[in-house]
């Protein structure tokens, strides 16, 4: 028996078939929508996945504006910044952050899901969050995933 023939094979930035996704946000749940970008920006989606590479996808968010919040969470949540000087400390809740630049609600949720370390810094360049229906990637042809199914 030729044990060689039984060597993992592992994928790496190179052999990855990374493609193009695109997700409507309308109406899904704020974290149950960034947990499964999460998936598909890390790979997890994918027969080949690899903890400590880059073999995910691309993902584009659209409608980023029209994500929602259950419960009172819109109101009560609240994210929290410090600007490194004493009583540099600020609060913001989802409707500020929503009024001001919608894409970041969307940007944080995924970010948090996302490893703490440099493979989680790259695969964050992989997300691409826009406001309304119209965005710039159409020339990549991305493929539509209904989350609303899962």
């Amino acid at each position: 028996m030729d044990t060689l023939s039984y060597k993992t094979i592992s994928a790496n930035k190179e052999t990855a078939s990374k493609e193009w996704v695109l997700v409507d946000a309308e109406g899904l749940v704020l974290g149950r929508m960034a947990s499964e970008v999460a998936k598909i920006l890390r790979g997890k989606n994918k027969a080949n996945f690899t903890p400590h590479a880059d073999c995910g996808d691309y993902v584009i968010v659209i409608n980023a504006e029209k994500v929602v919040l259950t419960g009172k969470k819109m109101a009560d949540k609240q994210y929290v910044r410090h600007s490194g000087y004493p009583g540099g400390q600020t609060f913001q809740n989802p409707q500020d952050i929503l009024a001001k630049y919608p894409e970041r609600l969307v940007e944080k949720a995924v970010k948090g899901m996302l490893p703490k370390n440099k493979l989680g810094r790259q695969l964050f360049r992989n997300l691409h969050v826009v406001i309304g229906a119209e965005h710039k990637y159409e020339a990549q042809k991305p493929k539509v995933v209904d989350l609303k199914s899962k």
